[in-house]
C-alpha cells in the first residue's frame, strides 16, 4: 500500500535551549540529533512549516539522492549510519557524519516500502515486488532473500536478538523468517484483511524482560490486533475492539500494555494480562501512529486532524 512522500530527508542540530512544550511530554530526543521526514498520503502525517522548524533547531544538512518518494527511514543502534526506503525502488544507508551517502542498494523491482535495521551494519528491505532482501554495507548483492508472499510486504521488524524477521503483507498474512533458512519458519493466517503493521514485544531473551515470552502483534484493515506465539507459530489472542481499520500498535516498554491506533479516532490500552481494554482516548480525527516512552507512563498519538497528543498512563 503506497501513497505519496518526500524525496528527501533533513536533519536538524537542535539548539541548546528550547522553548518549554505546552503540554507534558517526554525527552523530546535522545540525542542531539533530530531527524525529520516530512509525509503526506497513507502516512497522513501534515507537512511541517520549515519556518518553525528552524526557530528552534539548526538545519543541518539535507540528504538527496533518491529520485522518487521517501517511505521509510530508520537510524541504526550505534546513530552513525541512516537508512531510507524509495518509491524509486532503491535503499540507500547515509552517512550521518560525512553528510553523504553511502551505499545503494538496487535489487526491488518495485518501491521500497520498509527498512529495518538488523544490527550497525546490515539490514532488511520490503516492496511492492512482494520480495524481502537482507542486505549488508559493503555487500553489491543481499545476502539473503526471502520470498513467500503474495502480496506486496508492508512492513518487516527483526526481533530483538536479530535472529528471527517478521514480515506482513496485502496477502493478508504475517511471516517469521530466519537466516538459517530460506523458506519461512512461520505463516500466520488469522487476519481476515490486509495487514499494516507489525511489532515484537520488548520481551524473551536479549530484552530487559527476560522472563516474558516473546509476542508478535499484528494490526489490520480487519479491524483486529492479534498477538503470536512466535515459537509455535499460533495465536493466541485477537483484540476486537476497533470498528476501522488498525494502523498503529506498540508495547509498552514493560510488555505488559499493548496500544493500538485506529481511524475510528480511537486509541486503545490493552491488559496484555486480561486481553482486555483498560484504556480508551477518543479524539476528532483517524489515528496513524502511536508510541511509549521510555518510561512506560506517557502515550502519544498522532491524528488526521492535525494534532498531536501525549497522555498520561496510569494504572
Amino acid at each position: 500500500m503506497i501513497g505519496t512522500a518526500a524525496s528527501v530527508v533533513v536533519l536538524l542540530k537542535l539548539s541548546e535551549q528550547m522553548p518549554e512544550p505546552k503540554f507534558p511530554s517526554p525527552k523530546l530526543f535522545i540525542s542531539s540529533w533530530m531527524l525529520l521526514s516530512i509525509w503526506s498520503g497513507l502516512r497522513q502525517i501534515n507537512r511541517l512549516n520549515m519556518t518553525q522548524m528552524l526557530q528552534v533547531g539548526e538545519l543541518r544538512s539535507t540528504l538527496s539522492k533518491h529520485k522518487g518518494p521517501i517511505f521509510s527511514l530508520k537510524w541504526n543502534k550505534k546513530g552513525d549510519y541512516l537508512l531510507t526506503g524509495s518509491c524509486d525502488k532503491t535503499a540507500i544507508v547515509w552517512d550521518v557524519k560525512a553528510e553523504e551517502w553511502k551505499q545503494q542498494f538496487e535489487f526491488h523491482a518495485g518501491p521500497t516500502l520498509d527498512v529495518n535495521w538488523r544490527n550497525n551494519v546490515s539490514f532488511a528491505t520490503s516492496s511492492t515486488d512482494n520480495m524481502i532482501y537482507v542486505c549488508k554495507i559493503g555487500e553489491n548483492c543481499p545476502i539473503k532473500n526471502f520470498a513467500g508472499h503474495q502480496g506486496e510486504v508492508n512492513c518487516v521488524k527483526w526481533d530483538p536478538t536479530g535472529s528471527l524477521l517478521a514480515s506482513c503483507s496485502d496477502d493478508i498474512t504475517a511471516k517469521i523468517w530466519s537466516m538459517k533458512q530460506e523458506r519461512y519458519v512461520h505463516d500466520l493466517k488469522d487476519h481476515a484483511k490486509e495487514i499494516y503493521t507489525i511489532r515484537w514485544s520488548p520481551t524473551g531473551p536479549g530484552t530487559s524482560n527476560p522472563n516474558h515470552q516473546l509476542l508478535l502483534a499484528s494490526a489490520s484493515f480487519d479491524s483486529t490486533v492479534k498477538l503470536w506465539d512466535v515459537e509455535l507459530g499460533k495465536l493466541l489472542y485477537s483484540l476486537n475492539g476497533h470498528r476501522d481499520p488498525v494502523y498503529s500498535v506498540a508495547f509498552s516498554p514493560n510488555g505488559e500494555y499493548l496500544a493500538s491506533g485506529s481511524l475510528e479516532k480511537s486509541m486503545h490500552i490493552w491488559s496484555l494480562k486480561e486481553n482486555k481494554i483498560v484504556k480508551t482516548y477518543t479524539s476528532n480525527g483517524g489515528i496513524f501512529e502511536v508510541c511509549w516512552n521510555m518510561e512506560g507512563d506517557k502515550i502519544a498519538a498522532c491524528f488526521a486532524n492535525k494534532t498531536v497528543c501525549v497522555l498520561d498512563f496510569k494504572m
